[in-house]
């Protein structure tokens, strides 16, 4: 492919050859000659004498550089697309397997590949260009919408409703039972789960993640939010559109989270928190209760900046203690000699 023609696909401007031939996409350390590769921040420029990469997506032209440039206004952004464009082919529809098992009052749209080993049930409903791996699960009156991808081994419960274009990874399952129980005369009762799962547009599940259904009404995905591998989501909870939500945590029930909200790594959200949009949390931080717009961090989680602090005062306490303890015999000397 011609870098004139990667430039038209990205409506990017080139500084230098625009015939040279462009044969893959890789990142700055492992490019070779053929490939595209990208800068998207300065602190990568000490990397660029190295590459030998055929061109260098960037934000701005690099002088001294003897390779061609792509200018585009995000160079990430732009190696996101080119990696789509060059690896990924998109799915041919195969059909329904005949190794398959397919309730009669399923609805299957044109397009859609179920292959060998899936179970669909009752009721369910599957849109236009899906695909649904081998091993899946999915419970009765379920529905699934156009362009979605279920990977192998993924359960959807019952009564789950998946928007278009949804992506769910291997060992995932939407719609287990919320953690419910009454405690009564030494024993534990269980409360029936009854609600259902909504899972937006556009949203990416990763793998071994748990989504519990409602105990009544539903456990909500805003469109666009992306979910790391390993994560819990209790029942109830309602996370906005455009959240990112990253390995390891785990959200407890009845949880409000606003849209564009990060939560790192192993993070802890404690039941019927309330997180405003735009908030980040930082990693393995615990949250409770009501927190606003910002950033936060630790254990209970406080605002960022006066976690650093913290930090940087937790880090000096062995010498603070040293200090303190020279002090206090200092003190007893004095007390000891009547001085005070």
């Amino acid at each position: 492919m011609k870098l004139k023609e990667i430039a038209s696909l990205l409506n990017g401007e080139i500084f230098g050859d625009e015939s040279v031939e462009i044969t893959g996409v890789s990142g700055i350390n492992e490019a070779r000659e053929g490939d595209i590769t990208f800068i998207s921040a300065k602190k990568y420029a000490k990397d660029l004498p190295a590459c030998r990469a055929s061109c260098i997506i960037v934000r701005e032209p690099i002088a001294d550089l003897t390779v061609p440039q792509l200018k585009v206004p995000n160079p990430y952004l732009a190696f996101a697309r080119l990696l789509g464009h060059f690896y990924v082919t998109p799915p041919k529809p195969t059909g329904i397997s005949k190794d398959a098992l397919v309730s009669g009052t399923a609805k299957i749209a044109a397009g859609v590949s179920v292959h060998p080993f899936c179970y669909i049930s009752d009721g369910v409903s599957i849109g236009s260009g899906t695909v649904i791996s081998p091993y899946v699960f999915i419970g009765e009156n379920s529905t699934i919408g156009e362009g979605c991808t279920i990977y192998p081994h993924v359960t959807l419960r019952d009564g789950i409703r998946i928007g278009n274009r949804v992506i769910i990874h291997s060992g995932t399952v939407i719609g287990s039972d919320g953690f419910g129980y009454v405690f009564d005369e030494g024993r534990y009762y269980k409360i029936p789960q009854v609600g259902g799962v909504i899972i937006g547009d556009d949203v990416e599940i990763g793998s071994n993640v748990s989504v519990d259904r409602a105990t009544t009404g539903d456990t909500v995905i805003g469109k666009g939010t992306k979910i790391d591998n390993l994560t819990q989501i209790a029942h109830n909870v309602r996370i906005g559109d455009n959240t990112i939500v990253v390995a390891q945590v785990g959200i407890g029930g009845s949880t409000e989270i606003g849209d564009y909200v990060t939560l790192a790594g192993q993070a802890g959200v404690a039941d019927h928190t309330r997180i405003d949009s735009g908030t980040m949390i930082g990693a393995q931080s615990g949250v409770t209760g009501n927190v606003s717009k910002g950033a936060y961090s630790g254990s209970p989680a406080i605002p960022h900046r006066n976690w650093l602090r913290a930090q940087a005062v937790f880090a000096k306490l062995p010498e603070m203690q040293k200090k303190l303890r020279e002090l206090e015999e200092k003190l007893k000397e004095l007390e000891r000699r009547h001085i005070i």
